[in-house]
């Protein structure tokens, strides 16, 4: 019988990820509700220092696949190992995160284990002794409750919006033989392109400084750069913005970019197509900028300016750096 909440870890550059412990405290919260254990699978080269983290937020046994094949991250590498190990131990619910590897990984595991998953949830309960996950459907305009029939049950939860909570277990390690031909995986990593160090990735990031249209051109981004540098904050942008080559796709917000969940997003220069706001809807406080009073950012707003930007922004700046002094 299937027993078990187990998550997928996701790690990089020898660290893991944020996404991981908001998937262990979740997983140990419904694990509590039906009395069973939280299981984490972590794969990668030279992992196995990492499972003590993992159990500082509630799982109980870590499960890890140490092989050079591991890393650096493939679909069919890891979709592999963790269907390996899942199929031997038979959990009822597994967890990934929705960042862009879990969303690439996630659709590769389903099929491998023949089962259903939840995507990008935002809430996940126990109702009548099963997983039960609430996600945003139609671009946000209303909330699903998933039911899977199938095990284990997956869902992929939607990063930073979860909360992690410190709970110590034993953190056992499993060491698993991932079963990998590396002459038989079909694809293999060429080269990793990295961005600047200490770019935050917006995906992550607790406050986020979001520019559209309104910035007129990649020259505008500057004052927005200089208030993220003061707040800790990573630039977004829209999609309107990154098609003109303004900002990179990875800062692009949105439903055909990423989906963020900051505790605060401000919009600048967004006029707030239902794309967008399918993206950042989750955010804890919404501050809108824009010129047009009617623009539909304003709806979803905790707070709006109705001014140019270009004023707003830099006197915004100021009183920042005033309250930092």
């Amino acid at each position: 019988m299937a027993k078990g909440v187990w998550i997928v870890a996701e790690q990089r550059d020898g660290a893991l990820r944020k996404v991981s412990f908001e998937l262990a405290s979740t997983a140990r919260k419904l694990a509590d509700q039906l009395g069973e254990e939280v299981g984490a699978v972590l794969c990668g080269s030279g992992v196995e220092a990492m499972a003590a983290e993992l159990a500082k937020y509630g799982v109980d046994k870590i499960y890890v696949a140490d092989n050079a094949a591991l890393e650096p991250y493939t679909t069919d590498a890891h979709a592999l190992a963790i269907a390996k190990v899942v199929k031997e131990n038979d959990p009822s619910i597994l967890f990934l995160g929705a960042s862009a590897q879990g969303k690439d990984l996630s659709a590769s595991l389903v099929g491998k284990l023949a089962t259903g998953m939840a995507t990008d949830c935002t809430d996940v309960k126990i109702a009548d002794g099963k997983l039960c996950a609430i996600r945003p459907m139609y671009a946000g305009k209303c909330f699903g409750e998933i039911v899977i029939d199938a095990f284990p049950q997956m869902a992929s939860l939607r990063p930073n919006v979860f909360p992690i909570v410190e709970c110590a277990k034993a953190g056992e390690v499993v060491k698993f033989d991932a079963g990998l031909d590396a002459a038989a995986l079909k694809t293999k990593v060429a080269e990793i392109l990295k961005e600047a160090a200490g770019k935050i990735d917006v995906a992550e990031a607790n406050i986020i400084v979001s520019g559209g249209r309104g910035m007129k051109g990649p020259e505008g981004y500057g004052i927005l750069e200089e208030l993220a540098g003061l707040l800790g904050a990573a630039v977004g942008a829209s999609r309107a913005a990154v098609d003109a080559g303004w900002r990179p796709q990875s800062d692009q917000v949105g439903q055909t970019g990423k989906v963020v969940s900051p505790n605060l997003y401000i919009a600048c220069g967004i006029s707030g197509a239902i794309q967008h706001l399918a993206g950042m809807s989750s955010s804890k406080y919404i501050v809108a900028i824009n010129k047009d009073a009617e623009a539909p950012i304003f709806a979803r707003a905790d707070y709006g300016i109705v001014d140019d930007l270009f004023k707003v922004v830099p006197a915004l700046t100021q009183e920042v750096k005033k309250l930092l002094a």
